[in-house]
């Protein structure tokens, strides 16, 4: 496998999330720590042997990378809205 398809996939795995929670924000925490626990058992998971390839290898890795990004990086796209009192 080329590396390019390599650098091209986990450069759209990391890339993805980022701009979805740009665009989109991050609303419900929860959705963000269920991806962080679905990243962690994905990653530790072993693939089974009549699966072994690099291209499963690559969509597996990618899929962790992505689950993981717009987990971990969710707190830094929230939108903290402060109720501020009116004076007077």
């Amino acid at each position: 496998m080329s590396s390019t398809w390599v650098f091209a996939a986990y450069v759209c795995a990391v890339g993805l999330p980022l701009v979805l929670l740009r665009f989109f924000g991050a609303r419900a925490w929860y959705w963000h720590a269920l991806s962080i626990g679905l990243a962690l058992a994905l990653g530790l998971t072993p693939t089974p042997s009549e699966w072994s390839s690099p291209s499963t290898d690559l969509m597996i890795g990618s899929a962790f990378v992505f689950l993981l990004v717009w987990g971990l990086a969710a707190p830094f796209f929230r939108s903290h809205h402060a109720m501020h009192p009116k004076a007077g």
